[in-house]
C-alpha cells in the first residue's frame, strides 16, 4: 500500500494541552475487503493496550516511539468495505522529517494489516462448512497486531503464569515509567518504549517498576536482544531462524515465540498450538467434542493460512 503524501506540513497549538505539535496529513487505501469497525472493536476490548490508545467509532489515535521521536496517528474511515480509505493526521512535538512520517506510515499500515489481501484465504474458508459462518461473522476484519515486535514479546513474558489484571498493571507502570507521551484530543496516548531505552535502563530501578524480579529480567532481555537485531531479519528471514532467535529472550519458550510470529509479525505459517483460547474457538465451531488432534487435521487445509483462521477463530469467539 502506497500511502497518500500531502507535501503540506502544519503546526498549531493543540487545543487539548496548549503543546506545539507538526502534523502532517493524507490518505491509506487498505486492501479490499476492509472493515475498520471491526479492528476498532477488537482494539476496545484488547487487554494488552487497552488503555494506551483512544477508540471511538470510525475513528483510532494512538502513539510510537520512532528513533527516540514520540509521534501519534489518528486514523477515520473514509470508505466503506468494499471500497476502504483511511484519512490519517500524524502528529509530535518534534517537526516530521520524510523519513518519520513514512516510517510512522508503515508501521500503523503493518499495525492494522491494511495490507493482507484475503482472497486466498477467503476462498479456502468457504469450502468449510464449519469456517463459513466465521467468515460471514468477521468479514472485512484485518489482523490487528501488536504495533512492534518487541512491545508483544514484553507482553509475552509479563503475562507468562500471571493474572491478566496484574499482567495488565506491570505493562502500564513500564510504559509510564519511559513516559513517552503526547496529548491528543484531550487525552494522553503512551507510546510503548523502544529495546534501546529499556536495554540501558537500571535494573534496581526497573524492578521497582515492574515489582517482580523474574519478570524484569525477561524484560532486559528482551530488550536487549531486540536491540541488536536488524528488523528485516524479523519480518523476512525463514520462519524457523526467527523463532530460534526469539527462543534466546529469557522466558521465551515454544508458546510465546509462535505467539509473537503471528501477533506482531504477521508470520501465518503456524500457530500457538495449546492456546486454550484457540481450541475454545475451534470447539465452539467445530463442535464441543473437538480436540487438539481434530485441529490439527482441520488446520492442514489452510496451509499458509492457518494464522489467520486461528485467529478468526478467536476473534468471532470474542
Amino acid at each position: 500500500m502506497e500511502p497518500e503524501l500531502e507535501s503540506k506540513q502544519l503546526s498549531n497549538a493543540s487545543q487539548a494541552n496548549k503543546q506545539e505539535l507538526f502534523k502532517a496529513t493524507g490518505h491509506l487505501k487498505p486492501q479490499a475487503p476492509y472493515d475498520f469497525q471491526k479492528a476498532l472493536d477488537f482494539l476496545g476490548d484488547f487487554t494488552p493496550t487497552r488503555y494506551e490508545q483512544i477508540v471511538k467509532t470510525g475513528s483510532l489515535a494512538k502513539a510510537l516511539s520512532l528513533n527516540g521521536q514520540v509521534v501519534g496517528f489518528e486514523l477515520k474511515n473514509a470508505g466503506t468495505i468494499e471500497a476502504p480509505a483511511l484519512d490519517y493526521t500524524l502528529f509530535s512535538a518534534k517537526p516530521l522529517s520524510d523519513k518519520i512520517k513514512k516510517l510512522a506510515l508503515e508501521k500503523a499500515a503493518f499495525f492494522l494489516s491494511l495490507d493482507d489481501n484475503l482472497a486466498d484465504f477467503y476462498a479456502i474458508g468457504r469450502k468449510d462448512p464449519f469456517f463459513t459462518p466465521v467468515i460471514e461473522q468477521v468479514y472485512g476484519y484485518h489482523q490487528v497486531k501488536f504495533i512492534t515486535p518487541f512491545e508483544n514479546a514484553v507482553w509475552a513474558v509479563i503475562h507468562q503464569r500471571n493474572h491478566i489484571t496484574v499482567s495488565r498493571r506491570m505493562k502500564q507502570a513500564l510504559v509510564q515509567y519511559f513516559d513517552r507521551e503526547i496529548e491528543w484530543d484531550g487525552q494522553a496516548l503512551w507510546a510503548f518504549p523502544e529495546p534501546a531505552q529499556v536495554a540501558v535502563a537500571d535494573f534496581a530501578i526497573l524492578n521497582e517498576v515492574i515489582r517482580n524480579e523474574r519478570k524484569t529480567e525477561s524484560v532486559m532481555s528482551a530488550a536487549q536482544v531486540f536491540s541488536t537485531v536488524d528488523e528485516d531479519f524479523l519480518y523476512h528471514a525463514p520462519y524457523d531462524e526467527v523463532k530460534k532467535w526469539l527462543l534466546t529472550i529469557r522466558g521465551v519458550g515454544e508458546w510465546s515465540s509462535t505467539f509473537v510470529l503471528l501477533r506482531a509479525l504477521g508470520r501465518m505459517e503456524h500457530l500457538p498450538i495449546g492456546d486454550k483460547g484457540l481450541i475454545e474457538g475451534f470447539r465452539e465451531f467445530y463442535g464441543p467434542d473437538m480436540d487438539q488432534q481434530d485441529l490439527l487435521v482441520h488446520i492442514r487445509d489452510y496451509g499458509a493460512w492457518q494464522g489467520y483462521w486461528a485467529h478468526y477463530l478467536r476473534v468471532a469467539t470474542r
